[in-house]
Formats: structure tokens, C-alpha cells, sequence
């Protein structure tokens, strides 16, 4: 009788596409009340890239492309598409699907996955149990052009957020990437964050009122929320391994949240990579944009020897913690 092996999910691959256009600090003080240094010493941001003409599809298509191009496997070969978003082209069809149809992956499942900052733990998780049963490649897409979602008069989010799209190639491999992982979520303090209300106009509907469309943050929420409840989620997943985390790859929300990790986990910083001072929070994006880059730069290598930790957080609100082997 023979026994079958069981599957998991490996990254292969990692690939990023980001708009040409650079908006730094001092572009941003010319049409708002702010400065480079309120900003630099506040975040850490020094400038972050923003689209022309490009929408969330567009980015995501970039990225989907590279990764086809990069690995040598074909469009047919793809049985998933998942796409990390809280910024989509439309409600429908999703930005996946606008992937999917793009580079013609005729074999591939597609769906969008909304959970802001934390969206690329997420959609990774959910990719790895699909590996785990039916598929054998799939894409994992972080993209956001949140720059369409600010309130261009309110300096508080408007300096914070740019646009990019990030994503990895998700290969069957019978070796285990994740090692562990706790996903989180509550709703009770949802209103911390909110984006993207529409409105209900139709004749029958009671209005509610005024709510705002745009990205809305109670930041000192967050702040509190990022290097509370994140700090105790990490630290309950590795226990005793955390010097065992070569590097943390955490969101890129702000610099002063990842000196407050690294402080209270105990952790030195330089382990705490980082990349916000040139792209700014690019929330379902910011991790695998950060990935992308240090591929890229040889430090981190995809030879199953370096121990890293992923960590999202945000709007929800949801968290999410992974250890990984890459």
C-alpha cells in the first residue's frame, strides 16, 4: 500500500512592479500644510511612488508577468491566482480575475482577498492550503494604488501611503516553508481604519448620512495596536526560536513601529528590514515588495536555509504572524 506524501507550498520565485512617477516629501509640501522633516522624523518616509494612469489591474499584471518571466513557467502551468487588495479596480470583476485574463493562466482559479496590511500573510496562508490539496503553482499578489483611496487634504494619511504591486510564485515542494502561523482578527475596533464606504443611493434606502469614501485612520490606534497586540502575537508563535529569525519582514507601515518591536521583542533592529523610507505604506503590498528587493540584493536567498518571519497588520482590524524557511 502506498503512502502519499504529503504536499506544501515553496517560494520559487519573487517579482515587484511599481509606478515610474516619485512623489517625495517636498513634492507633497507644495499642496498641503506639511514638511520632508515632519514627516521623515514622524515616519521614516522619505518619498513613495505613485500611478498616472495605472490602476491596481495594471500593477498586479506587471508583477504577474515577471514572475512567468523569471521562472520559466508558463501562463497553462498556474492553477491559482490570489490577489491581496483592499484597493480593487472595481468590486467585480476581481483584480485576480483581470490577471488571470491578461496573461491568459486558462488553468487557474482567481479571487481577490481583503485584509488590508495583512493581506499577504493571509492570501500566503490560504495559498499554502491549496498547494496542501488540489494545486501544484499558483501566484500570491500583494498590489494597492492607495493613492486613489487618500483624502488629498487630510496631511495625517496622505503622506503615509504609495502605490506598488509585490507577488511570489508558489511551487509544490514535499519540504514545509511555514513552520508556524497565527492569523488574527478583530472586528470590534474596525473603526479604526476605514476606507472605500459606498454610499447607498438608491430611492428605497434610508441614507446614513455622512461617511467618508476615503482612507481614514485613528493613527494613535494603530501605533498602539501594531506594538501591542502584534508584539504578543509574534512572541507567542516563535518562543524559544526567536534567535533562531535570521530577518523580520514586517509591514511597512512606519519606522517607529519597528523600533518599537525590535525594542520589546528584544530583538536587534538590523534584523528589521525595511524599505518604507523610499515607497512609503504600501499596505497588502508593503511585505512582498520588501521580499522582492532583498531577493534581489542576495540577502535573502530562497535556498532553504534562512529562517525569516512575516507579519502584517492593519484594517480589520486583522494580524497575522508567519515563520517561514526560505
Amino acid at each position: 500500500m502506498s503512502v502519499k506524501m504529503k504536499k506544501y507550498g515553496k517560494i520559487t520565485a519573487t517579482a515587484s512592479f511599481v509606478p515610474s512617477q516619485i512623489i517625495k516629501n517636498n513634492d507633497l509640501a507644495k499642496i498641503m500644510d506639511t514638511s520632508d522633516e515632519w514627516i521623515k522624523s514622524r515616519t521614516g518616509i522619505l518619498e513613495r511612488r505613485m500611478v498616472t494612469t495605472e490602476d491596481t489591474s495594471d500593477l498586479c499584471i506587471g508583477v504577474a508577468k515577471k514572475l512567468l518571466s523569471k521562472s520559466n513557467v508558463t501562463a497553462n502551468e498556474i492553477d491559482f491566482i490570489i490577489v491581496a487588495t483592499m484597493t480593487p479596480d472595481f468590486a467585480t470583476p476581481s483584480v485576480a480575475c483581470m490577471v488571470q485574463g491578461a496573461i491568459c493562466a486558462n488553468n487557474a482559479l482567481a479571487f481577490d482577498l481583503s485584509a488590508a496590511c495583512s493581506g499577504f500573510v493571509y492570501a500566503l496562508s490560504v495559498a499554502e492550503k491549496l498547494i496542501q490539496t488540489t494545486a501544484q503553482k499558483g501566484l500570491v499578489i500583494g498590489g494597492e494604488v492607495l493613492s486613489k483611496s487618500l483624502d488629498w487634504q487630510d496631511r495625517t494619511t496622505a503622506v503615509l501611503f504609495g502605490d506598488g504591486a509585490a507577488g511570489v510564485l508558489l511551487e509544490v515542494s514535499d519540504v514545509p516553508m511555514i513552520k508556524k502561523e497565527k492569523l488574527q482578527a478583530d472586528g470590534t475596533r474596525g473603526a479604526s481604519l476605514t476606507s472605500g464606504y459606498v454610499n447607498n443611493s438608491s430611492p428605497f434606502a434610508d441614507p446614513k448620512g455622512q461617511i467618508s469614501p476615503y482612507l481614514q485612520m485613528e493613527g494613535r490606534e494603530i501605533f498602539d495596536f501594531a506594538t501591542r497586540d502584534v508584539v504578543r502575537a509574534i512572541d507567542n508563535l516563535l518562543e524559544e526560536d526567536k534567535d533562531k529569525i535570521d530577518f523580520y519582514l514586517l509591514h511597512q507601515a512606519n519606522s517607529r513601529i519597528l523600533d518599537k518591536v525590535a525594542k520589546k521583542l528584544k530583538v536587534p533592529r538590523e534584523r528589521f528590514l525595511q524599505n518604507m523610507d523610499r515607497y512609503g505604506n504600501t499596505s497588502g503590498a508593503s511585505i512582498p515588495l520588501l521580499l522582492d528587493e532583498v531577493v534581489a540584493a542576495g540577502i535573502v536567498r530562497l535556498d532553504g536555509t534562512q529562517n525569516l518571519v512575516f507579519s502584517g497588520f492593519g484594517g480589520g482590524l486583522t494580524w497575522g504572524v508567519m515563520q517561514v524557511t526560505l
